[in-house]
């Protein structure tokens, strides 16, 4: 817990208001600021998404193994990985008040809760599939239409950040949709073009947690991300600039 107070002073109109420039330093000089900073969630969060990812999209792409079987193997480690591991970080990055993290961590680490526990009842014997597993690519092809929808939604939402965490779940979205339509469809070309569209989705993955965790560690940027300035993409003025400590811990300010 730490709290911020600001000493710089501010310049006055002759009526004795502040200047409009310096309209933010009059206010951030008379707020008194309590914050609790975090490390960046995002961290962990998408390490078990790309981890649970791969072996998944591996097995959808061909790569090994039986597609409609493998999912007992599969389930301890999604469950736990990219699951809770996963859906902690999306309530961590609540904290570090990452709105775009809290939804997409947290809508993914669902998702594989869902997907393990649905595994583990398959092996356990609580759920029978049905005979040739038809109903039960169905059932799965609606659970990536949605899945490919909301992810796109926070695809065009990270353009706003940078095009590391863009990219990120624009593949993820495209590889989600082409995972519904090959289920849905029964077409096993969908299937396998989306797995390996996954897969290019956990190296985006990799790359952008990689940067988050340099950069923590180094104190500056060692890979970027590729972040877009306010001034070059946003052509109306800024509604609102938060009072905050400046310093790039989560936690003391918007976002990680």
């Amino acid at each position: 817990m730490a709290t911020v107070n600001s000493v710089r002073t501010t310049s006055y109109e002759a009526n004795g208001t502040p200047r409009e420039d310096e309209e933010y330093t009059y206010w951030r000089e008379r707020s008194r600021l309590v914050i609790t900073p975090t490390s960046a969630p995002s961290v962990l969060g998408l390490f078990g998404f790309s981890a649970a990812t791969l072996i998944v999209a591996g097995n959808l792409a061909g790569w090994y193994g039986p597609k409609t079987h493998a999912g007992y193997f599969f389930a301890p480690f999604a469950l736990a990985f990219g699951g809770i591991a996963q859906f902690l970080a999306g309530m961590w990055a609540y904290k570090a008040r990452d709105t775009l993290a809290t939804a997409m961590h947290g809508m993914w680490g669902s998702f594989w809760i869902a997907y393990g526990i649905f595994w583990l009842m398959v092996g356990g014997k609580a759920l029978t599939l049905p005979a040739g597993a038809t109903h039960y690519f169905v059932t799965f092809g609606m659970w990536f239409v949605m899945l490919g929808l909301l992810t796109m939604i926070g695809a065009l939402a990270a353009i706003g950040k940078n095009l590391s965490l863009f990219s990120t779940l624009g593949l993820l979205a495209a590889g989600s949709d082409l995972v519904a339509v090959g289920m849905l469809s029964g077409n096993t070309t969908f299937t396998a073009a989306g797995g390996w569209v996954l897969v290019a989705s956990v190296g985006a993955a990799i790359y952008t947690a990689a940067s988050l965790l340099l950069e923590e560690s180094y104190g500056r940027t060692i890979l970027p991300t590729l972040a877009l300035t306010k001034k070059a993409n946003i052509p109306l003025k800024v509604p609102h600039r938060p009072i905050e400590y400046p310093s790039g811990m989560p936690g003391s300010r918007v976002g990680q």
